[in-house]
């Protein structure tokens, strides 16, 4: 079987091997020491997901990944990072990211979490089935939202998240059930990522007004439509 293909940008050469090493026997993983680099070869070639540093010389990660961002909504993004600051991972989380781990970190974590975008993206990609929101025809396969005039592409995440909701439509949902199945946790970081995607989601559909994302305090959600 073909090996998914990682782009992973790192300027610590000490840690860029220790990772790479431990990655090799399951992925294709390049890896690039500055965000420049990194981004021709994003440019050139075709990745399955990326790993990057912040702190890089020529283009930092946050550059890096608005750059992807322009050119691909879909491919998962992870922040592999020292700066541990909540402000850092939630501009993270804004700029697009699907992910940020802050150094140092278990390799049996980054698999995990690896594996989680990697296989989300394979049953995306296989099911043929698209629904109405509103004005909207949303394509989980290929993260978007359409209507007659209009198409927009949405995250991995904002796309798993909103396929999640409409197959709990009417439905009250605990932070912590939406948290499990999205992200695969629920401790308090993952907590504020799912609301700055809920926020994201409430922004593409704001002209719909009957379309509603609740917020029910203290519990969690409820997605419906009136």
């Amino acid at each position: 079987m073909e090996k998914s293909k990682i782009l992973y940008a790192e300027d610590d050469e000490t840690i860029a091997f220790l990772i790479q090493d431990s990655l090799e026997n399951y992925y294709d993983i390049s890896c690039y020491r500055d965000g420049k680099s990194a981004l021709d070869a994003f440019n050139k070639e075709t990745f399955d997901i990326c790993l990057l540093d912040i702190m890089m010389p020529e283009l930092n990660g946050f550059e890096l990944a608005e750059q992807i961002r322009e050119k691909n909504t879909e491919i998962p993004i992870i922040f592999l990072s020292a700066k541990a600051l909540k402000e850092d991972r939630i501009k993270g989380l804004k700029i697009g990211a699907d992910d940020y781990l802050v150094k140092p970190f278990s390799i049996e974590e980054l698999i995990l979490k690896i594996e989680v975008f990697l296989k989300r993206s394979k049953k995306i990609n296989t099911s043929p089935s698209k629904f109405k929101v509103g004005k909207y025809t949303f394509d989980p396969k290929n993260y978007t939202l359409q209507d007659s005039e209009n198409i927009i592409t949405l995250t991995q995440r904002e796309s798993d998240l909103l396929l999640y909701f409409i197959r709990n439509k009417n439905t009250v949902l605990k932070r912590q059930e939406i948290l499990k199945a999205i992200w695969g946790d629920d401790d308090y970081f993952m907590g504020r990522s799912l609301d700055v995607f809920i926020s994201r989601l409430r922004k593409v559909l704001a002209d719909e007004e009957n379309i509603v994302i609740e917020n029910l305090h203290g519990i969690g959600f409820r997605f419906s439509e009136k």
